[in-house]
């Protein structure tokens, strides 16, 4: 009966305010008969009354509907009435009671009884609190029963009427969770049930007081929705100051990584809103599928993504290159469970020592190279580490793409940022020679296609400053950002690599490809939206500036000013036409400054550096 009586009040919910004011003049009339009921007797009570009775109880109801208004009350949902709503029913009632006695009084109405004014207003506290304390206990009551006794006090409302809507709501409840009702753009849903709970209307009542009253969370479960459509929602959702959760996306989905009923919290790929990667399946099987492919940093952010999405085309093997012991075991790890089909070897290696580089390739025979592994935390190779950094990102580039060269490798593909691009630091300068030493080695060796793929940050990566403002948000804050107007171009890891696999497909020897990265971020923007979507305000957790790291710039460039661009069949992807050949005697006075202990020396060896890369500016 209860869940009928729900039902009921759900279709109501739009027109609550005007409903609640109906009712209560209802029970305030009872309470004025109660009153002379109270005063005259059984007898007398209905017989003994002046001739305008009515009409003074008609002015009665009209003032205590307009206090009522003016303080708020019919706002209050009845289902999560609190202590607060009763205190503000007793100045209603006060307020109310003493208007309608002074203008009794002042009319000298002297036949109503003044023992009836006087306790009017106790009777109508009393029946209102009665009415709504009574919806109340039958509300959690009826939780209670459907949850298992398990009332955790989590109240949420979904965004999304669809099918992910249905099984999150089965899913969820049984957790403790209740779902207080749903939230669609589609007007054929409204007013309709899904899974037992209400569609109250479109997501622009996120902006009604009525629909958030006492709801605890907003889930967001448009797992299939367009990249827009959810920054959209997250948009309405945060500007409530309420946590926020999501529902898996549709790839998260696909890949196994989640169920449609684990909600989680929201990641900066959400607030971004960049479309999907389309990319072309068929040219990148025909690229894949029964090869051996060879990544190197391959337990890396990017490197373990990569095998990830190879693994997807049905690669006869992957070997995975990495120096760190750890990384190479989770990702063997991962990989072993998700694709256990691929064969998989696993190779602790330094991409330095082009002896072991020799042997790897010798005997497993790549078709194709991704060169991932570098060192690109851009503070830690400023000073005490550039020397490793110039090693590791410049020499250790060459010696793999001389070991692939050797060996007749089809395609060679280095990993590239865009702190190539102008570089200001070691990190970037050093990548930025990595990609000369591919033009090298694309002249040099045409038996083998050499290309590169540039892009800026990568949502998630290790060391990428997203996971930092997520961990201060959950300590309290404060959290801290370099420069105000600092930006950023970003894009999530699996976007990321499917472009490389893209790029590899599509690329002749010796070109760079740009990712398209959609609009720079300021990076302050990015940490005000995390903040609120975690149910803060900046007076919760602020945001400290605390100034330019070495080597770091206000903005990231994806292509120098005397670059162009031209397009490619992919409209994610453009080509850098890059200008010039190396000088003569280049990669000598790279193998020359690798080799040279005295360039251990920061200053030494970003003076050097620059002679290697002249558009590299140190700051």
């Amino acid at each position: 009966m209860w869940k009928a009586f729900n039902r009921y009040l759900d279709s109501l919910r739009p027109h609550r305010q005007w409903v609640v004011l109906l009712v209560d003049a209802c029970l305030i009339a009872v309470a004025w008969h109660a009153t002379y009921l109270f005063r005259l007797g059984v007898e007398r009570w209905l017989h003994e009354r002046p001739s305008y009775d009515t009409g003074v109880l008609l002015s009665v109801i009209a003032i205590y509907s307009a206090v009522s208004w003016a303080l708020g009350v019919p706002r209050a949902s009845w289902r999560y009435v609190s202590f607060s709503e009763i205190v503000r029913l007793a100045w209603v009632c006060l307020g109310s009671g003493l208007a309608s006695a002074v203008l009794v009084l002042m009319a000298q109405l002297v036949e109503i009884p003044r023992a009836v004014l006087a306790l009017h207003p106790v009777f109508t506290l009393i029946t209102l609190t009665l009415a709504r304390m009574v919806i109340r206990l039958l509300h959690d009551h009826a939780r209670q029963r459907r949850e298992g006794g398990d009332v955790t006090g989590q109240r949420a409302l979904v965004l999304g009427a669809g099918a992910a809507a249905k099984l999150l709501i089965a899913g969820i409840q049984h957790r403790g969770w209740s779902v207080v009702g749903l939230l669609d753009d589609d007007v054929k849903k409204h007013g309709a049930r899904i899974a037992g709970v209400t569609v109250l209307g479109s997501l622009a009542r996120l902006s009604d007081p009525d629909v958030l009253e006492d709801v605890t969370h907003l889930v967001l479960a448009m797992p299939s929705a367009t990249g827009a459509q959810r920054k959209r929602a997250l948009d309405l959702a945060a500007a409530t100051g309420l946590p926020v959760l999501t529902v898996p996306t549709s790839d998260e989905l696909r890949d196994g990584r989640s169920r449609i009923d684990r909600v989680r919290d929201i990641e900066p790929e959400d607030v971004l809103g960049r479309e999907p990667v389309k990319l072309d399946e068929s040219a990148v099987s025909t690229l894949i599928s029964g090869q051996t492919v060879l990544i190197t940093g391959a337990g890396g952010s990017i490197g373990s993504e990569l095998c990830r999405q190879i693994a997807r085309f049905g690669p006869s093997r992957l070997v995975l290159f990495e120096l760190s012991e750890f990384a190479l075991y989770q990702v063997e790890q991962d990989l072993s469970e998700r694709f256990p089909h691929v064969q998989l070897v696993r190779l602790v290696g330094d991409v330095k020592d082009l002896a072991a580089l020799r042997r790897v390739i010798a005997q497993y025979q790549p078709d194709l190279v991704f060169h991932a592994a570098a060192y690109k935390h851009v503070p830690l190779m400023e000073d005490e580490n550039a020397w490793m950094a110039l090693r590791n990102n410049t020499v250790g580039t060459y010696r793999v793409a001389q070991a692939a060269a050797e060996h007749g490798v089809q395609r060679f593909v280095l990993i590239s940022t865009d702190k190539a691009v102008n570089p200001t630091n070691v990190m970037g300068a050093t990548k930025r020679a990595a990609e000369m030493v591919v033009s090298h080695w694309a002249a040099k060796a045409p038996g083998t296609r050499f290309m590169a793929v540039r892009f800026g940050n990568v949502l998630g990566s290790s060391g990428s400053v997203i996971p930092k403002f997520k961990e201060q948000i959950a300590k309290g804050g404060p959290v801290t950002v370099t420069h105000p107007e600092i930006t950023r171009y970003f894009m999530t890891i699996p976007e990321a690599s499917q472009l490389v696999l893209q790029a590899a497909a599509l690329a002749e020897s010796g070109q760079v490809f740009v990712m398209d990265m959609g609009q720079a971020v300021r990076i302050a923007d990015l940490a005000r939206e995390l903040i609120r979507l975690a149910g803060h305000t900046e007076a919760d957790i602020p945001i400290v500036f605390s100034g330019l790291r070495p080597g770091e710039k206000l903005y990231e460039e994806l292509l120098a000013d005397a670059d162009t661009t031209l397009p490619t069949p992919h409209p994610r992807l453009r080509l850098a036409q890059l200008r010039g050949e190396l000088p003569a005697g280049w990669i000598d006075h790279l193998m020359a400054l690798a080799d040279d202990d005295a360039a251990a020396t920061p200053a030494v060896l970003r003076a050097r550096l620059h002679e290697l890369v002249p558009e590299y500016a140190p700051r």
